[in-house]
């Protein structure tokens, strides 16, 4: 995630990131800028068309269909934002379901052997959960003295909760958590895979295709008749507007893609690994 100050707008202005759109669509804006200047010259210098023509009315058509447009990109950055910000909370409730139960069980747990047993098993979780949602193969030994029987054409996180719940079985046999202890746990163990499955809802149910496609269409469409509309005003102007138009609805697009899976490798993703590291160094803390 980049990190920036909200009220510096001067460097915003005139400071291009890596992530920014101008970069991506830099190749085609020129692409725009040139068919916007050819179709301006052949109006203008080639065709003679007037203010009189009927094709100095296209912009009406425009101005209609601007508001359409505006609506349709203002609902696909918001739910691509709401994706995003619910990704958020899943791993903020994730940090506080396993600082909870770190507490809970340095409280139980009296046994130095069980206590190791959770120090390293609790962020395990996290690890493996954050590794999970990026598609990425989980080693087996993800700390220096843990060996792991994962069977990696499984699901990942369920066995790593498995084995946790395994434990937590054990030690109510071994009459080291009594059953009012394992139903406060459990609440906590239920948390993870509650959590597990929302992320993965976000991670495998994209925008449907027909509307994110309809969108880029209307988008190409939109910004390919503009030039027809506005050479007799404009002139040769009319390409650099063109362009600038163009840059604004692809951009919303683009931004919406960017964010609407947030747990991928983009600048704007959520800092899952991050937050995992974290969560181990809490952990390590409280037990």
């Amino acid at each position: 995630m980049i990190s920036y100050n909200t009220k510096d707008w001067f460097t915003f202005i005139f400071h291009f990131h890596k992530s920014d759109t101008v970069r991506k669509l830099f190749p085609i804006m020129i692409a725009i800028g040139i068919y916007s200047a050819t179709v301006g010259y052949l109006e203008v210098e080639y065709f003679k068309i007037s203010k009189n023509d009927y094709i100095h009315n296209i912009p009406i058509m425009h101005g209609m269909l601007g508001f359409v447009i505006s609506l349709l990109l203002v609902f696909r950055t918001n739910t691509a934002y709401d994706r995003w910000w619910e990704g958020r909370k899943l791993w903020g409730s994730l940090v506080n379901s396993s600082r909870n139960l770190a507490i809970k069980l340095s409280a139980i747990l009296k046994d130095e052997n069980d206590r190791s047993f959770f120090r390293k098993y609790i962020p395990l979780y996290a690890d493996i959960l954050h590794k999970h949602l990026k598609d990425a193969d989980t080693s087996k030994q993800l700390f220096e003295d843990v060996d792991l029987e994962i069977d990696h054409h499984k699901h990942k996180p369920n066995q790593l909760k498995r084995i946790m719940y395994h434990k937590i079985n054990d030690l109510y046999d071994a009459k080291k958590i009594s059953g009012e202890q394992l139903i406060t746990i459990n609440e906590e163990l239920t948390a993870f895979t509650d959590i597990c499955g929302a992320c993965e809802r976000i991670k495998n149910t994209p925008i449907p295709y027909s509307y994110s496609a309809f969108i880029k269409k209307f988008i190409f469409f939109y910004t390919m008749t503009l030039p027809f509309g506005y050479s007799v005003s404009l002139g040769y102007l009319v390409a650099p507007v063109v362009v600038f138009i163009f840059y604004v609805l692809a951009s919303l697009e683009l931004i919406a893609e960017e964010i609407e899976d947030p747990f991928g490798d983009d600048e704007n993703d959520l800092p899952t690994k991050k937050i995992s590291e974290n969560i181990k160094k809490h952990i390590e803390e409280l037990i």
